[in-house]
């Protein structure tokens, strides 16, 4: 019954990029009476307005193409197929990789702030208590005042606790104080906010390098996973933000946000093909269970039905 209204609540959510991409190509389709270079530039054109990226479409046209020649295909209808083969083929490989993460784990979360962080946060401490866990939070964002009293909401909602310092303290002392509790407590999963200042690189750099440092002596490899929160609705800026923090940090996985506020949910394949980072999460609404781990299969499912 609950992957029943997961898969609906996907489809729902996707609503608006469904419309980006599927009906406009299949209106397109229905227009031509047999596959010429024009219609190509059509799907084209309809692909890198959903956001799918210039590089990631004229790969994925050249790619239907080849293919429709190869396996002798005449009429626009069965483009369609082809299109949704071509897409799951390139998000196929994630939802083999939402990371086995032993435990007691530690999930450091990082993103720019408004891309739903501190949401991600607590629907993730909603969905492991959920699985039986014991949870913890850690308020290393300690630049903005509003990021731990968020923090704070949210722990108050789910039924966790947070350890928080004041504002202005160092986050590393933060997270390393967080580490400290989550052992003495036999603590399953600690998740670790973290301050989302991109105007300033170089600090971000070193506040992260500092957090790994105190994270790295505590936890091993396979006992620790680095998120990296994008809003899906920023669309091709999604992109840069990734890039940018790949340039500073180590990244596991990501959570794409507000897919079901926009019809640019299309940026997850430009960001998978472009960037390689698995996607592990995505939100496809307000409420506490609309944070879905990510299956390939659903996500290319509820697209195009």
């Amino acid at each position: 019954m609950e992957n029943t209204s997961f898969f609906s609540r996907l489809k729902n959510g996707l609503s608006k990029t469904r419309k980006g991409i599927t009906e406009k190509v299949e209106q397109i389709l229905h227009q031509y009476q047999g596959i010429d270079e024009e219609l190509y530039e059509e799907i084209e054109e309809v692909l890198i307005t959903s956001d799918i990226g210039v590089e990631t479409t004229l790969e994925i046209v050249d790619i239907m193409k080849d293919r429709a020649f190869k396996e002798k295909i005449t009429q626009p209808q069965d483009l369609k197929n082809l299109l949704k083969d071509i897409i799951l083929s390139i998000l196929v490989e994630d939802d083999k990789q939402e990371k086995n993460i032993k435990e007691p784990s530690i999930y450091l979360i990082i993103g720019v702030n408004g891309v739903g962080k501190t949401t991600t946060i607590g629907k993730l401490a909603a969905k492991f208590k959920n699985q039986g866990k014991s949870v913890l939070l850690a308020a290393g964002d300690t630049f903005r005042a509003a990021a731990v009293e968020q923090l704070s909401i949210w722990a108050q909602k789910v039924g966790v606790e947070v350890i928080k310092h004041q504002q202005g303290s160092d986050p590393a002392a933060v997270i390393y104080d967080s580490i400290q509790a989550a052992k003495a407590r036999n603590i399953d999963i600690l998740i670790c906010d973290t301050a989302g200042r991109l105007h300033n690189k170089k600090n971000l750099m070193n506040e992260l390098a500092k957090i790994n440092k105190v994270i790295g002596s505590e936890y091993p490899d396979e006992n620790r996973c680095t998120l990296l929160v994008l809003d899906a609705t920023t669309g091709q800026n999604a992109i840069s933000q990734a890039k940018l923090f790949s340039d500073v940090a180590r990244i596991d996985g990501l959570a794409l946000t507000k897919l079901d506020g926009t019809s640019k949910g299309g940026v997850i394949l430009a960001i998978k093909n472009q960037l390689n980072i698995p996607v592990h999460y995505v939100g496809v609404g307000e409420g506490i269970d609309d944070l879905q781990s990510f299956n390939a299969e659903h996500f290319v499912k509820a697209l195009f039905e």
